[in-house]
């Protein structure tokens, strides 16, 4: 099995109320659970980032297209990869998206 990266990106924001925090960790939980040992890292949401351009500019507030957080999956290939991804509650919300890449053992 090969491993995936999945990066979530978006711009909405986290939950503040307790019971839609609570509802969005239970839809993640259900999610990582269908997926079973295929989940190697749960991964994290991730704060505001940076950009660093080529040209030294710094782009505040994550850039176009800002990252919200992470998760490792194994998969047969990328085409599987996307099935699962299909099914992340971070779609639910029309402001993200999942980027799927296959993650190159280099040592």
């Amino acid at each position: 099995m090969a491993k995936f990266l999945y990066v979530y990106h978006g711009s909405g924001k986290m939950p503040t109320d307790e019971v839609e925090r609570k509802a969005a960790m239970d839809a993640w939980t259900g999610w990582y659970d269908k997926l079973g040992p295929a989940v190697v890292d749960g991964g994290n949401p991730v704060g505001m980032s940076k950009t660093v351009l080529a040209s030294g500019k710094v782009e505040n507030n994550g850039g176009s297209n800002p990252t919200a957080g992470y998760t490792i999956v194994e998969a047969r290939d990328i085409d599987d990869a996307v099935a699962k991804a299909k099914a992340c509650p971070i779609l639910m919300d029309p402001a993200f998206s999942v980027e799927i890449a296959p993650i190159i053992e280099m040592m």
